[in-house]
């Protein structure tokens, strides 16, 4: 099997210019918990997630209460938590290092990605375009297919 074979094509992704609570009202919405982010010209740019979006100061929930000074921002290892729970627009927040894959790639480079990488998620590229999506609910999907199709043979 290899990564077209279990890709979700239905994607949701979120503009890079979107604001923090956009984002959030677009996972709630699709009930995912995180989605690609692209340019205007819908080119992948990203990563956003539950995870990036969930610790913010609007709610009390920014990673440290010390972190809320603004002298923070002084120190590389403080200022990116500070930063993530005060920024306004996903761009400021997303992952931009982001791992992906073609959909000619084997199914287990894709596993053994996302488990390197421990990321749950792993956008499928095509002539520079994201064409798909790979879960980990993707192959546990193609898990449950396999063994249902092996028991009705």
């Amino acid at each position: 099997m290899k990564a077209s074979d279990v890709m979700s094509t239905a994607l949701v992704t979120i503009p890079a210019d979107a604001t923090i609570v956009a984002a959030a009202r677009i996972l709630l919405e699709h009930h995912i918990s995180g989605a690609p982010v692209v340019n205007d010209e819908g080119g992948l740019v990203g990563i956003v997630t539950e995870g990036d979006l969930f610790r913010r100061c609007e709610i009390g929930t920014e990673p440290d209460p010390l972190q809320r000074s603004p002298g923070c921002l002084l120190y590389p290892e403080t200022a990116r938590p500070f930063i993530k729970s005060h920024a306004q627009k996903v761009k400021e927040i997303m992952t931009c290092d982001v791992v992906r894959v073609f959909e000619d790639t084997p199914l287990p480079r894709v596993a053994a990605l996302l488990d390197l990488k421990k990321i749950k998620r792993m956008p499928i590229m095509r002539d520079g375009k994201i064409v798909g999506i790979v879960s980990r609910a993707d192959l546990l999907r193609a898990l449950v297919g396999t063994a249902e199709t092996l028991r009705t043979d």
